[in-house]
């Protein structure tokens, strides 16, 4: 099987090297393993070097398509203007694959769709996240947005009906339940050698400082303000880490002070998963995880690699993907995760049912485990 695949992310060139921004690709790059070839599609940022601070390396054995790039489909006129090269591009990539892997709702995925459909390609879809429900939280003012998603996403569940889709987590699979047959996957980047047992985990300390640590993207539909409403609800022996960028820093940053707690917290900008994210999780006391939306959080399966105790929302595939391995809240009350960290101070064996669970969760959706599920699929459409 030689498969191509499509994902609206911008990567750049520094040498020889291509990085990407998220560290999807490192999920890829396992992905490649399984296929004979795998051809990644993408926009090229024309500025040469890697990104500032989030930036994966391409595997090598991964061939690289560029695209023209553009900023944001929030800019529809920038976007317009590559649709065409894009095409030209796409079209040449089907000349040596057999099947394409395009991830969206997007709208060049339903351009690639129709022309995969027409040369005699398989398409198979692939959903990462609630589309409507993202605009809605990451532009909460900007109707023409909304009905944009809404349009897109409409246009993707109904080409779903026609192609095979994979969807991250249950909650989206129940969004394409229409679709002509769905795989629901978690993207996990925790190898199976890096799975400990629990006898072999080290002791997260409970008895002095404590340390709850959030990792994700600093934006709406994240939900990080509430991080500064659960620490003032805890004791001074709590600290807060953040792992993250993203637009409301600077805001996060300002409730903090306002609140006084400006000396129990650290935003520490993006930690690269392999440049010191593992560290933090087997520091921290507890992984605090306060999201208005998510399919399932890749986070989830780190902390629970690292015998760290979860504290979630209760959103998306997020309560599936943790079953017991976790205590789970609703979203937006600060009082309610507050109340469960210190349920984890104060209980202990609590801390080892979850960390047990979590071990056991993990185990079953290592990044082999889930790129063989995605390539059988693929090879069987």
């Amino acid at each position: 099987m030689r498969l191509a695949v499509y994902t609206d992310y911008a990567y750049r060139r520094d040498g020889d090297a291509v990085y990407a921004e998220r560290a999807f690709v490192l999920f890829l790059g396992e992905l490649a393993h399984h296929v004979d070839r795998l051809v990644l599609v993408g926009r090229l940022d024309p500025r040469p070097g890697r990104f500032e601070r989030s930036h994966y390396r391409v595997a090598p054995e991964i061939d690289f398509v560029a695209l023209p790039h553009y900023e944001s489909l929030a800019s529809p006129g920038a976007a317009s203007a590559a649709l065409r090269g894009s095409a030209r591009a796409f079209a040449s990539v089907l000349d040596g694959v057999d099947a394409t892997w395009l991830l969206g709702p997007h709208p060049l995925g339903v351009v690639f769709a129709a022309q995969a459909a027409r040369r005699g390609r398989k398409v198979v879809l692939g959903v990462r996240q609630d589309l409507p429900r993202y605009a809605r939280t990451r532009h909460p003012g900007r109707r023409a947005i909304h009905l944009a998603a809404d349009a897109l996403e409409a246009s993707w569940r109904l080409l779903a009906r026609r192609c095979l889709t994979v969807v991250v987590g249950p909650q989206l699979a129940r969004n394409y339940r229409r679709a002509r047959r769905v795989l629901s996957i978690s993207v996990s980047l925790v190898h199976h050698a890096d799975v400990p047992a629990q006898e072999d985990l080290p002791e997260h300390p409970y008895d002095g400082e404590l340390t709850a640590l959030s990792v994700g993207r600093l934006e709406a539909e994240k939900n990080p303000m509430l991080l500064a409403e659960v620490l003032a609800r805890l004791d001074g022996r709590w600290r807060l880490a953040v792992c993250g960028e993203g637009p409301l820093s600077d805001r996060l940053e300002a409730r903090l002070a306002e609140l006084d707690l400006t000396e129990r917290a650290e935003l520490l900008g993006y930690v690269p998963v392999d440049g010191g994210l593992g560290e933090l999780y087997r520091q921290s006391q507890a992984l605090l995880h306060v999201s208005h939306t998510e399919g399932v959080p890749q986070i989830l399966f780190e902390a629970f690699a690292a015998g760290l105790p979860v504290v979630a929302t209760a959103v998306g595939g997020v309560a599936e993907a943790c079953g017991e391995a976790a205590l789970l809240v609703g979203p937006g009350d600060p009082e309610a995760p507050a109340a469960a960290l210190r349920r984890l101070v104060e209980e202990p064996d609590l801390r080892r049912r979850l960390i047990a669970e979590g071990l056991r969760r993990v185990e079953a959706h290592t990044v082999e485990a889930e790129c063989e599920r995605v390539a059988a699929f693929v090879t069987e459409a």
